[in-house]
């Protein structure tokens, strides 16, 4: 497939190439050979889609071989065509300068842009610093993958912040891919920053990450965004609108609330949610370029399947490369979406003494509010 499809690229690319050459041969011919009169401003033809297409230098060896053809089929009239063959040639000429010129000025303008596209992704990379190290007693190692094909840049984000309510995860995505989706993107990571150790509960943090960022998106635009807890024992969840983590264990399970609320930016209600975590247990966020990825046939990648498979890595890091590979595999193709992975896990046992994994009637979540430091909830465990 791979081999078949390159040679289909390269032929392409030939046939691309030679087209505007061929487009000029073909109308100059019967000015050379079937004694027509030479149609030579009609020899602009190949120039223009060459410069439409193609670079500088194949534009300006069109209009040099449209000149010579325009010579060749001028010189077998003895050059007395009607209209005048000079005033007919000068104007190809003119064409044909014009056309080489359109050529210079596309050639630099991708120039800018690639350069333009370069420094957002370095840039990107900068936000996304990865991370493969113990964050207060959770082992967190993380992935961001862009797409290959394509001059863009993703709205993907995510930050760990160890803190004094416990190590906290942030994983969005702003809509677009765009250098407006970057900008946004960078400014939901320093609010996150900015607000992580300084605001106790999670909702809160959320609502005010929200007041925060909402003077920085356009009528259409929005975030969603993903907060995380980790305390011994339990991670505490707060989901704006984002692709529930999975919790992965002895079963693997998607941590999802019954309920869910808007994105960032879209008035969301956030509330909090709880799961139980067990020696060895992780926890996995991503965004929805893993969970939407889809192969040839338009077939979602098997999110359950494929992390148990991937997980399965007793290395963080190994396991999302694994997943990854997977991912790939499953697409057949360069990923349409950008992906961002972070997986947590527990460095320390859970405390003794601790509620039973799975709480009845909520597969392992439920639900309890707000609740202040130190001020214990209905579950009877204090916020650490």
């Amino acid at each position: 497939m791979a081999i078949r499809d390159g040679w289909r690229e390269r032929w392409g690319s030939r046939a691309a190439r030679a087209l505007p050459v061929t487009a000029s041969s073909v109308l100059a011919a019967p000015g050379m050979f079937a004694g027509w009169e030479p149609a030579t401003v009609a020899l602009l033809i190949g120039p223009l889609a060459a410069c439409a297409r193609l670079g500088v230098l194949h534009t300006a060896v069109t209009v040099c071989w449209a000149a010579l053809l325009a010579l060749v089929a001028g010189a077998a009239h003895d050059f007395t065509a009607s209209p005048p063959f000079l005033a007919d040639f000068l104007a190809l000429l003119a064409g044909g300068v014009l056309a080489v010129t359109v050529a210079v000025r596309r050639a630099r303008e991708a120039a800018v842009l690639a350069g333009v596209v370069e420094v957002a992704r370095v840039a990107q990379g900068a936000i996304l610093r990865p991370f493969a190290e113990r964050i207060g007693g959770i082992d967190v190692c993380t992935r961001h993958y862009c797409p290959v094909q394509g001059a863009t840049v993703g709205g993907d984000a995510y930050d760990i912040a160890h803190t004094p309510y416990g190590t906290r995860v942030f994983i969005g995505d702003v809509r677009g891919h765009d250098l407006a989706a970057l900008r946004i993107s960078a400014g939901v990571i320093r609010g996150f920053r900015d607000l992580a150790y300084v605001t106790p509960d999670l909702p809160d943090l959320a609502r005010e990450l929200d007041a925060r960022i909402r003077g920085e998106l356009g009528p259409e635009d929005f975030v969603t965004a993903l907060f995380a807890e980790f305390v011994p024992g339990e991670v505490r969840l707060v989901n704006c609108g984002h692709p529930a983590p999975l919790r992965v264990g002895q079963q693997i399970r998607l941590l999802e609330a019954p309920e869910h609320t808007t994105p960032l930016g879209l008035g969301p209600r956030p509330a909090l949610w709880r799961g139980w975590l067990q020696p060895g247990d992780r926890v996995l966020f991503y965004t929805d370029g893993l969970s939407e990825a889809r192969d040839a046939g338009g077939v979602d990648f098997p999110l359950l399947k494929g992390v148990a498979e991937a997980l399965a890595a007793p290395l963080p890091c190994d396991a999302l490369d694994a997943l990854y590979d997977l991912l790939t595999v499953h697409t057949g193709a360069p990923l349409a979406d950008d992906v961002a992975l972070v997986l947590c896990q527990p460095a320390e046992p859970a405390m003794p003494g601790a509620e039973p994994f799975s709480v009845p009637g909520s597969d392992g979540v439920r639900h309890v509010p707000s609740a202040r430091a130190g001020h214990p909830t209905p579950g009877g465990h204090p916020r650490c």
